[in-house]
């Protein structure tokens, strides 16, 4: 079972953008790369746009208004950030993956809008590349269960039981990313793995939900959790 293939943007191109990259192309994803070096795409076989990943009108030629999921691994912290803000206002409810390349900006880009910050190795930007991808069922969700990436963050699985205060209420109702500053990146519902989720989402009884967030607020999630099930 896969997960499906949707539009994936990644804009920037360097050390992390390459292993990224390398993971999408084993695995058969729809994606498209955007980075303003000519000669580091230039004998490429995919697809990508030479321009700059904070140019609004780039980030439409590349798709941004179809896309579920963009990943932003760019030079500066300041270009991060632009991104950031930049796709997160022409695509709303898509999935934000951003690189900070220092620790004093990760809050600032989950101000701008990112749904998921750290600060990369090439090694987490292949397990990345892995929870955004189409992979199997099992594979992605022992990735939930077992990475713990870099400056605190994380990704865990829960599974909703009987009696559980989530269930029954849409993603939007719940307001985790305001609540705890969390946020439901996938669920699993019999057999079948969604990672782009609409507000109007509702979960239900067997549900498992992949959270992110750093190591404190995934903690204050998970002590509400279980005092609901």
């Amino acid at each position: 079972m896969m997960i499906t293939n949707e539009h994936l943007i990644l804009l920037g191109y360097g050390d992390v953008g390459k292993s990224i990259v390398e993971v999408f192309v084993d695995n058969d994803v729809n994606f498209i790369v955007v980075d303003k070096n000519e000669a580091a795409l230039s004998n490429v076989n995919f697809d990508h746009i030479i321009g700059d990943g904070t140019d609004e009108a780039v980030l439409k030629q590349a798709g941004i208004e179809k896309a579920s999921t963009v990943i932003i691994t760019l030079n500066t912290d300041t270009e991060v950030i632009f991104a950031t803000l930049m796709a997160r206002g022409l695509k709303p409810d898509c999935i934000i993956f951003s690189r900070a390349n220092s620790v004093n900006s990760i809050d600032k880009l989950y101000k701008a809008g990112a749904d998921y910050v750290a600060s990369l190795s090439i090694v987490s930007g292949q397990l990345l590349a892995k929870i955004t991808s189409k992979c199997s069922r099992s594979e992605c969700y022992q990735l939930y269960e077992e990475i713990v990436l870099y400056e605190g963050i994380e990704i865990e699985k829960f599974q909703l039981k009987e009696g559980s205060g989530m269930v029954g209420n849409s993603l939007g109702e719940l307001d985790l990313v305001n609540k705890f500053d969390c946020k439901i990146i996938g669920v699993e519902r019999k057999g079948s793995v969604t990672v782009s989720l609409p507000s109007s989402f509702i979960l239900e009884v067997g549900d498992t939900i992949a959270v992110v967030g750093n190591r404190e607020h995934v903690e204050k999630f998970r002590n509400i959790f279980l005092k609901q099930d």
